[in-house]
C-alpha cells in the first residue's frame, strides 16, 4: 500500500522478512559499519551515566533517515505508530471529542468539538475546555499525541480527566466507547448546490464514506457540486484514485515513476452508474497536498472540474511504509507521481484555474516589545479591548491572539459553511452556469 500524505501517513505494507537478503552481518563488512559497532561498545564501556539502548538505537535510526535530507522519508516511534494505525483504521475507543493543541507551541490539549454521541457530551464536557490532568498526570505541557494516547484505551474502561473552564476546574470519569472517524462532511447550499468536504485520505473508511456522500447528492438530483479539499494533507494513494474515479469515466488518473525512471499507470478511471456527472468545482488551498493534488491534477487535466483557490502544497512523491520489528514504522519515498498529462507536482503544486486567497483564518494579531522592567504588567488597547502582557526577565513582552475558532457541527458528517465569510466558496458558487 502506498502513501501520499504530507505530515502523517502509516500502514504496514512491507515487513522485515522481505529484506532478509541484507543481514546484520553486512553492517560489519564496511569501515563505517564497524565504526558504528565500535562506538556502541565504547559508550557502554566508558560513558559516565546509565545508557538506554532503546534511545541509542532510536537515535541511530533517526540519524540514518535524517542523512537523506528528505522531508517525506521519516521514522515514527512505536507509540506514535500505534496511534496512527488507529487513525488509519478509522475506529478506536475514546470519549467522543475532537482535540486541538491548547498552546501556541503545539502542546497541551483542548476540546475543539464535542460530538452528539459519546461519553463526553453525557459528562458535560464543552468546546473550549482545557485538559489539565488525565488521572494523576499533568498534561498541560504534554504533546497533543501523548494526550490523545492517554484519552484512548480499551473498550468500556474509564478515564479520569480534570478540565479547566475559564477560571474554574472540574473532574469527570468518562467511559471509552467506540468512535468512528468521519472524514467526509456534506451539506446543501442555495439553488440545490451540493457541497462535500473531504478532510483526509488517511482512513480506511474514506472510500465508503465518500461514495455514500456522492450517492446522497445523486439522489437529491444535484447537478452542481462543490468538492472541498482544502487543508487535506493526503493519505492513501488508493483513496485518492477512488475519489477521482467518482467523477471520471475513462483515462488514466495517476502514474508512478520509480528510481529507475520507469513510469507505470497506477490506475485508470472506470465508468460507473454511481458516478457524479454534473458540473463540478474543486476547492484547494496551500495545505492541500498529495492525494488531494492527485485528485485535483486528474480533474484539471481532463477538464472535468474548475479548480478554485490557492496553489496547492506540491508533494508529488509516494511513500512505501515499512513495518519495523520494534513496532515502529518508516515511510520511504519510493516513487514520484504524475498527473494524466504527465505533469510533475513535486515542489510545484497544482495551480488553480481561478486564484482566490483562503480568507477563513486570518493571521491572528501578534506583537512583541521590550524596554521595560522584568515582571512589568502592561495593558494595551487592541481593537477597543484591553490586552494584558507581562515582561519576561529581559524586559521583553509578547502577545499572540488566539486564532479564530473553526465552526464544526456536533453532528459528525454535517458541514458548516458560510459563503459570506469564505471567499473561495463564494467564488466557486459563481462558476456554475
Amino acid at each position: 500500500m502506498l502513501l501520499v500524505s504530507g505530515a502523517l501517513a502509516a500502514t504496514a505494507a512491507v515487513g522485515y522478512a522481505q529484506f532478509a537478503t541484507y543481514t546484520t552481518a553486512d553492517i560489519t563488512k564496511t569501515t563505517d559499519g564497524k565504526a558504528f559497532v565500535q562506538l556502541f561498545g565504547a559508550l557502554h564501556q566508558l560513558y559516565l551515566r546509565p545508557l538506554d539502548d532503546g534511545k541509542l538505537m532510536s537515535g541511530a535510526i533517526k540519524g540514518m533517515i535524517a542523512s537523506l535530507n528528505d522531508e517525506f522519508t521519516y521514522y515514527e516511534e512505536p507509540q506514535d505508530n500505534k496511534t496512527s494505525q488507529e487513525n488509519l483504521s478509522g475506529e478506536f475507543f475514546g470519549i467522543g471529542i475532537q482535540l486541538t493543541a491548547a498552546n501556541t507551541d503545539g502542546t497541551g490539549a483542548k476540546v475543539d468539538t464535542v460530538f452528539k454521541t459519546g461519553s463526553a457530551i453525557q459528562g458535560g464536557v464543552q468546546t473550549g475546555d482545557i485538559f489539565l490532568k488525565i488521572g494523576d498526570k499533568d498534561v498541560t505541557a504534554m504533546s497533543l499525541n501523548d494526550v490523545v494516547r492517554l484519552v484512548r484505551g480499551e473498550k468500556g474502561t474509564k478515564v479520569n480527566i480534570t478540565f479547566g473552564r475559564g477560571k474554574s476546574t472540574y473532574a469527570v470519569a468518562l467511559e471509552r466507547q467506540p468512535v468512528t472517524i468521519i472524514s467526509v462532511e456534506q451539506t446543501m447550499l442555495p439553488n440545490n448546490v451540493g457541497y462535500i468536504a473531504l478532510n483526509t485520505f488517511f482512513s480506511e473508511k474514506v472510500n465508503e464514506q465518500f461514495s455514500a456522500a456522492v450517492q446522497s447528492m445523486n439522489k437529491k438530483g444535484v447537478k452542481k457540486l462543490i468538492l472541498d479539499l482544502r487543508d487535506n494533507g493526503g493519505g492513501l494513494l488508493s483513496s485518492g484514485v477512488f475519489v477521482a474515479d467518482q467523477f471520471l469515466q475513462k483515462g488514466p488518473i495517476v502514474s508512478l515513476r520509480d528510481s529507475k525512471g520507469k513510469t507505470t499507470v497506477y490506475d485508470t478511471a472506470k465508468a460507473q452508474s454511481t458516478d457524479y456527472t454534473g458540473q463540478l468545482v474543486l476547492l484547494i488551498n496551500k495545505n492541500s497536498a498529495s492525494a488531494s493534488e492527485i485528485v485535483a491534477g486528474a480533474l484539471q487535466d481532463t477538464k472535468r472540474a474548475t479548480i478554485v483557490g490557492e496553489t496547492s502544497f506540491g508533494k508529488g512523491v509516494a511513500q512505501t511504509p515499512v513495518q519495523l520489528v520494534n513496532g515502529a514504522e518508516v515511510r520511504i519515498v519510493a516513487n514520484e507521481w504524475l498527473t494524466p498529462n504527465g505533469r510533475q507536482i513535486q515542489k510545484k503544486g497544482i495551480t488553480p484555474d481561478i486564484k482566490v486567497d483562503d480568507n477563513r483564518r486570518p493571521i491572528p494579531l501578534n506583537f512583541t516589545g521590550s524596554g521595560v522592567k522584568a515582571g512589568t504588567k502592561l495593558t494595551l488597547n487592541v481593537s477597543g479591548k484591553p490586552v494584558d502582557v507581562v515582561a519576561d526577565k529581559d524586559g521583553k513582552f509578547t502577545y499572540i491572539a488566539p486564532p479564530a475558532p473553526q465552526t464544526r457541527s456536533a453532528d459528525q458528517g454535517v458541514a458548516v459553511v458560510d459563503p459570506a465569510k469564505d471567499a473561495e466558496l463564494a467564488a466557486a458558487l459563481k462558476q456554475f452556469k
